[in-house]
């Protein structure tokens, strides 16, 4: 059961200004969370924001490069500053790879490995460093259903991704005696653009018959974070209208 609301809870979304962190950015808000979300795009966030409060939400954005792990630090000590504590994060931000082996070099590999890996765990340590061993804490971490299939020259975001489910299992334990619930989310394909331009082929390689939505993940969060949720630890959700369960032969 989804709790009524979370007007008591404040909760960071890395990410939260397009596509599935948006999503999960206006229906926390919805449901009365104080949400501050993350992005390097200024425009996009500060447009969000707008939206958010031209409807009384309490929808704050924080510009923020995550490659840079001091402003992570400086991001976390101004949020308990501002809003005296951060009940749930969520890891949402990344950068997708699609590169020939090749053509990779050092500088890419970095850049998809800071944002997709190092800047969840440092997001992860900053989050339990300020929990203080509360009674509520709860994070989640996207990862993708890449971490159990492929397709070619996708090299550095598969493998930031399975990392990702590792992480999330490793810090659950790590974080036993925290009062703190850890899980992670693979979403598979999740349009994040133009719905209406799929095809009927599209929808129907899906044994739910449809593409995802941004929405689809933003329900599966707010059903983790759920206060009544705390037996639900160190897994991961798959979200992908069963695609990874189906056995594709050619004919």
């Amino acid at each position: 059961m989804i709790i009524i609301n979370y007007t008591d809870k404040t909760i960071l979304i890395t990410g939260g200004a397009k596509g599935i962190g948006k999503a999960m950015v206006l229906r926390y808000c919805e449901k009365g969370a104080t949400v501050i979300f993350c992005d390097i795009d200024h425009h996009a966030g500060k447009e969000f924001e707008s939206f958010l409060q031209s409807q009384q939400l309490k929808g704050y954005y924080y510009e923020i490069d995550l490659e840079n792990v001091p402003a992570i630090k400086e991001m976390f000590q101004y949020l308990i500053e501002t809003y005296t504590k951060v009940d749930i994060l969520i890891n949402n931000a990344a950068v997708f790879s699609h590169q020939a082996i090749e053509e990779i070099t050092e500088s890419h590999w970095n850049h998809v490995i800071n944002i997709n890996l190092r800047a969840p765990f440092f997001c992860c340590k900053e989050f339990i460093l300020q929990h203080s061993n509360k009674e509520y804490g709860r994070i989640i971490n996207i990862a993708s259903t890449r971490h159990l299939m492929s397709e070619a020259n996708t090299e550095p975001y598969s493998v930031s991704k399975g990392a990702i489910v590792s992480l999330t299992h490793a810090l659950a334990i790590s974080c036993s005696n925290k009062n703190i619930i850890i899980n992670s989310i693979s979403p598979g394909w999740i349009e994040n653009n133009n719905y209406d331009a799929l095809t009927e082929g599209d929808h129907s390689q899906h044994p739910s018959g449809r593409v995802g939505k941004p929405e689809d993940i933003a329900r599966a969060c707010l059903f983790l974070t759920d206060e009544n949720n705390d037996f639900i630890n160190g897994e991961n959700l798959v979200i992908d209208g069963g695609m990874t369960k189906k056995m594709i032969y050619q004919p």
